[in-house]
């Protein structure tokens, strides 16, 4: 009987972690005979996993999607990772997850073998977590927007830009990305007749799902970078700074998605930047802790000069505190 569990047990697994087994490979993975394993595959439907079957020389089983969430097998490492996502998914980026995920984390770390426990929070010990994203996306938003991504799904959706206007927008969904203080939605837009990428938070009312369609290729393989080249390069905050510096001693450290570098003599380059607001546009100028030359726009001329004020401001109590005390 024991061993008959531990193998219904092992089925279950193999089942949850490949989508389609052919009754041959899942036979000589279990070493049974094809009758044992249709017995055992029966067991399984009459504990309410909804096994799906199909005859022939390319006959085989999958598990499918039933009515009810069954008991789902988990290994060491995907334990872990699952443990360590519910944790910072408590965190609250997406709202409306917090509870659930305190719920579903208190279950997992009930049966979490000791060693297991350990490892979780040696994890956590170490790992350091930026902090949480700008702005919270509802967690059915965000549900619905990945849906219709996997299923090719076209999406509408009412969409307000950076100057607050509004417009309906039909699109075709390609992938959701998330740049650690935001997310994003890149997809084809029907009525534009090109890629754009969309801030999730921005995103108003219901989305809906529309008709099927074929996947187009990508804009990039390389998604992440893409969507923050799109960031920087968004022209209500746009510059170009002269950095008293080689162009060469800039690009070995500073990321191509962040802004695009272009020489200008031996001794200084240009950097093309961008960003969401000009306050976040000069402190990212600060943090490259070289020698630079702004003169517009007007903008990040005042930005500049209002960081420059504060930072002045801030020595200058430093002294004043030192003569009286």
């Amino acid at each position: 009987m024991l061993e008959t569990s531990a193998r219904l047990l092992r089925l279950l697994s193999l089942f949850q972690g490949r989508r389609y087994w052919s009754g041959p490979d899942l036979a000589a993975r279990l070493e049974i005979t094809s009758r044992t394993l249709r017995r055992d595959v029966d067991k399984l439907r009459s504990l309410g996993y909804p096994i799906h079957s199909s005859s022939g020389l390319e006959g085989g089983y999958q598990l499918g999607a039933g009515s009810i969430m069954p008991p789902l097998l988990l290994d060491d490492d995907e334990a872990v990772a699952v443990a360590l996502g519910l944790r910072y998914a408590a965190g609250g980026n997406v709202a409306g997850v917090e509870e659930a995920s305190v719920r579903a984390l208190t279950k997992i770390e009930q049966i979490l073998p000791a060693r297991l426990a350990r490892r979780v929070n040696a994890l956590q010990t170490a790992i350091v977590v930026p902090a949480k994203s700008e702005s919270s996306i509802d967690a059915r938003t965000l549900s619905a927007i990945a849906g219709a991504c996997r299923d090719n799904e076209t999406l509408r959706f009412r969409y307000r830009d950076h100057r607050g206007a509004a417009t309906e927008r039909c699109t075709e969904p390609h992938r959701v990305v998330h740049t650690g203080r935001r997310w994003y939605l890149v997809a084809w837009d029907a009525g534009r007749k090109d890629w754009r990428t969309f801030r999730l938070d921005r995103i108003e009312g219901r989305v809906a799902p529309g008709s099927r369609f074929v996947p187009r290729e990508p804009p990039s393989s390389d998604l992440a970078a893409y969507v923050r080249k799109g960031i920087w390069s968004s022209p209500n905050c746009r510059a170009r700074i002269k950095l008293l510096v080689p162009a060469d001693k800039v690009t070995t450290w500073v990321p191509p998605d962040i802004g695009l570098i272009e020489p200008l003599d031996s001794h200084s380059c240009c950097f093309d930047i961008g960003a969401d607001s000009w306050e976040h546009l000069a402190m990212q100028i600060m943090f490259l802790r070289v020698d630079f030359e702004v003169s517009e726009p007007p903008e990040l001329v005042a930005e500049v000069q209002r960081l420059a004020q504060r930072y002045r401001s801030a020595t200058l109590r430093k002294r004043v505190t030192r003569r009286v005390t």
